[in-house]
């Protein structure tokens, strides 16, 4: 037998599909040396991560330890004298002088009606006119029967002349001529048709009560205006039914009012409630809006007492209207002109409240806070007027944080301190 002859490897490789497993001799350095930069590489990044670290952190500290030692930042106003007179503003409200719900006073159905909303009435004017059926139906019944009464009366009175007459001629005839017992009988019945006519008068007048009660409802089928105003509201149309009454189920058929003069309802804090309970009081009321124009008036009245949710006074400004430029139920603002009660007046967020009582931080020349107790004289909720204590121009610090000490110095915005106060008109 003849051995096979050779083949070569590559051939051999191909055809059993095995894999060389012999590698190039540099592969083994090439790769120990890409490991060693790998690790290069990484422990420099490390090394530069942790410096980096290391003077961030050291500047936070830094930043940290110079924030604690730094003076706190505060927004500061100036104090300004209070002017002669304050002006007081306050909202209030427009309501007409006087205002009505008129209802039917008759049963039965809308025959027509005259005016309608906006329309400018006179006091007695038709307004609209009420077809009663029934109502009209009783009162020919109650005339009926008042005839009829009055017919009783007649025939009551001839029976009571009758009776008057016999008794008479009985009384007056000679003893023994009639029996005491006729006598007596006849005067009975004298009483009695006597009775009988004022039983039949009394009738008479109920009846005449009753026409008179009917007659007096029929003048409201016709509605008519309680007083000079203007509609504004109208509930009925021709044919509806209408009810008598004014319960909470009953339709009204109108609402009106009268608009000159007007009231203006204006809740005055309790600040203010003594200056301004006074009657006669000057009040400028301005409306709100484009068109805003001034309306002058006076405190008509007050309520003398002190809402005691509210804390505040009710008064009412009369104010003339001839010419219709305000409506009820306008918000409007009124000022009211107020002697001066402080020597200076400051923004309400300046005040300190504590234990001991009202109080301003202040901050000196050299930049540090002293707190310095306060008497309010005035208060209108954004500006507030101080008695003694505070003088015109000090610096004092708003919204106070509670973790600033007396005697703590602090870095004052001088930019706050410089802006005006807002005004109060």
């Amino acid at each position: 037998m003849q051995p096979p002859e050779s083949v070569p490897d590559d051939v051999s490789r191909e055809e059993t599909g095995s894999v060389s497993t012999r590698f190039d001799p540099d592969t083994g350095p090439r790769l120990k040396k890409a490991a060693i930069i790998l690790v290069g590489v990484l422990l420099a990044a490390f090394i530069v991560v942790r410096v980096v670290r290391f003077f961030d952190e050291r500047a936070v500290a830094q930043a940290s330890e110079a924030a604690s030692h730094a003076a706190p930042p505060v927004d500061v106003v100036r104090a300004r004298p209070v002017a002669a007179s304050q002006a007081l503003t306050l909202p209030g409200q427009t309501a007409a002088w006087y205002e009505s719900t008129i209802y039917a006073r008759v049963n039965g159905y809308v025959a027509k009606w005259l005016v309608d909303i906006g329309d400018h009435v006179k006091k007695g004017q038709l307004l609209a006119t009420i077809e009663t059926p029934e109502l009209d139906a009783e009162l020919a019944a109650a005339r009926g029967a008042l005839k009829a009464s009055q017919a009783q009366v007649t025939a009551r009175e001839a029976e009571a002349e009758f009776a008057k007459t016999t008794n008479e001629r009985w009384r007056d005839a000679p003893k023994g001529v009639v029996s005491e017992q006729e006598r007596e009988s006849k005067k009975a019945d004298y009483n009695s048709a006597s009775a009988r006519l004022y039983a039949a008068e009394s009738q008479v007048a109920a009846d005449k009560s009753r026409v008179d009660q009917y007659a007096a409802l029929t003048e409201f089928k016709q509605v008519r205006a309680p007083f000079d105003g203007t509609i504004t509201e109208r509930k009925i149309d021709v044919g509806n039914l209408v009810t008598a009454g004014s319960a909470s189920t009953t339709t009204p058929l109108y609402r009106m009012t009268q608009n000159d003069p007007l009231r203006v309802f204006v809740d005055v804090p309790q600040s203010a409630a003594e200056e301004l309970m006074k009657q006669g009081t000057p009040a400028q009321v301005r409306s709100i809006g484009e068109a805003s124009s001034v309306f002058s008036g006076k405190i008509a009245r007050s309520a003398e007492a002190i809402n005691p949710q509210a804390r505040t006074m009710r008064v009412e400004v009369d104010l003339p209207n001839p010419n219709n430029a305000l409506v009820p139920g306008m918000y409007v603002t009124v000022a009211f002109d107020l002697p001066a009660k402080g020597q200076v007046e400051v923004p309400a967020a300046a005040l300190v409240f504590r234990a001991k009582g009202p109080q301003v931080a202040r901050v000196d020349p050299s930049g540090k806070v002293q707190f310095v107790d306060v008497t309010i004289a005035r208060d209108d909720g954004s500006m507030v007027e101080l008695g003694p204590g505070v003088n015109p121009g000090d610096r004092l610090v708003l919204n106070i944080s509670s973790q600033i000490a007396p005697g703590e110095k602090v870095a004052v915005n001088e930019e706050a301190a410089s802006k005006p106060l807002t005004s109060r008109r």
